[in-house]
């Protein structure tokens, strides 16, 4: 029978300069410690540090960029590079100059991220700004689409990431709806960030009704005024307070920002009846930045789906004047339905007499029969539309 190979471990020291007798400018000594699971990537993370963690260079700065140019080096000219490592659509570069160390790690998207450390602050300044300039370019967005930020708790703490998001103006989507819930939706939409009343914007509804299409449009409707951000991770942002505060304040010194609307997606366990007992002060968290103290200054709404039934969210959610709207989006009737497919090879038939989702609409106008249980409700997490 083999044997597990035992794990070696690679010992990194640092200088240590006086040591019996540390003098105020003296050196630190410094361990890491990598095993043979490491990537060379990793190694350069860890190199990148020695300098910074036994005080040679005790001076850091750091940034984050998107829309990073192809050609863009992310060093300044004078740079040495000391190690470059590639990894799956990755490259990490170490380099160094006089009296400071840069790494910079940069992604096919179009992302990147750079640290540097130096003997001096003003020299850290200096050496990042040389390394930016001149290193991005606008994001390229046409009239079909939006740009929507990406939040999610990382390793080092809140990474918030903006991509174009395909979305299609209310009025193209507008039949998609059935007519109560169009007309309550045509009130969202036309709002401007003077008649905003109410910090929740609850949809609620069956899968496949078309509420994430729905918040993918008002945030091409609100566009000009309001910024959309989506939380992949409601639960670890109302879990952690330190996150909460990043993403509800974000820049104080912002003059110009725009309101922020965050999109919370299938957010049931944060705002069911239970939700108290089951999820902590997640519910409180929700309820404070929506109307409580951290609310109060803050230019921020909140957007939520379910597919919970209303009857069974907790009352704090639903209560009269927390909800900017609470609609419930629902299935088209069976007259509506009908119209929607005019001009696709359905026969009537298969529309029965409660009508269809926007889901099984687009399934069978793309040729797809519905289930023999068509009536049956689901739970089902439907075409995400």
């Amino acid at each position: 029978m083999s044997q597990e190979r035992p794990q070696e471990i690679l010992h990194l020291i640092g200088p240590a300069e006086n040591i019996t007798d540390p003098g105020p400018d003296s050196t630190l000594p410094v361990v890491f410690n990598l095993s043979d699971n490491n990537s060379p990537a990793d190694v350069m993370d860890v190199l990148s540090l020695r300098p910074f963690a036994s005080g040679e260079q005790p001076w850091s700065r750091s940034t984050r960029l998107e829309n990073v140019r192809a050609e863009a080096p992310l060093r300044p000219g004078d740079a040495r590079l000391v190690r470059v490592a590639h990894e799956k659509g990755k490259e990490s570069v170490l380099a160094e100059g006089d009296g400071w160390t840069l790494l910079t790690n940069r992604w096919k998207s179009g992302i990147a991220y750079l640290a540097v450390s130096a003997v001096t602050d003003d020299l850290a300044e200096t050496v990042l700004e040389a390394s930016v300039k001149d290193a991005t370019e606008p994001p390229k967005v046409d009239e079909a689409s939006v740009e929507m930020g990406f939040w999610h708790m990382g390793t080092h703490g809140p990474v918030r990431n903006e991509r174009a998001i395909t979305a299609d103006s209310w009025d193209d989507i507008r039949r998609n709806y059935t007519a109560p819930v169009a007309e309550a939706l045509d009130e969202v939409m036309s709002l401007t960030r003077e008649e905003v009343a109410g910090r929740l914007l609850l949809l609620h509804g069956p899968p496949g009704t078309g509420k994430t299409t729905a918040l993918r449009a008002l945030a091409r409707a609100w566009n000009g005024w309001c910024q959309a951000d989506c939380v992949l991770d409601p639960e670890a942002l109302f879990g952690t307070p330190s996150y909460l505060m990043e993403v509800a304040v974000g820049d104080d010194e912002d003059e110009n920002r725009r309101w922020r609307l965050l999109v919370l997606e299938d957010c049931d366990e944060l705002i069911r009846g239970e939700a108290k007992q089951s999820t902590g002060q997640g519910l409180s968290r929700l309820l404070n930045l929506t109307d409580g103290m951290l609310g109060q200054g803050r230019d921020v709404l909140v957007a939520i789906t379910t597919n919970e039934d209303l009857a069974m969210l907790h009352p704090a959610v639903v209560r009269p004047g927390r909800c900017l709207a609470q609609i419930e989006v629902g299935r088209l009737t069976r007259a509506e339905s009908l119209s929607w497919l005019d001009g696709a090879d359905v026969q009537p038939a298969e529309i029965g007499t409660d009508g269809a989702t926007l889901a099984e609409l687009a399934a069978l106008r793309k040729g797809e029969k519905r289930p023999d249980n068509q009536h049956t409700p689901t739970t089902a997490t439907g075409f995400y539309l």
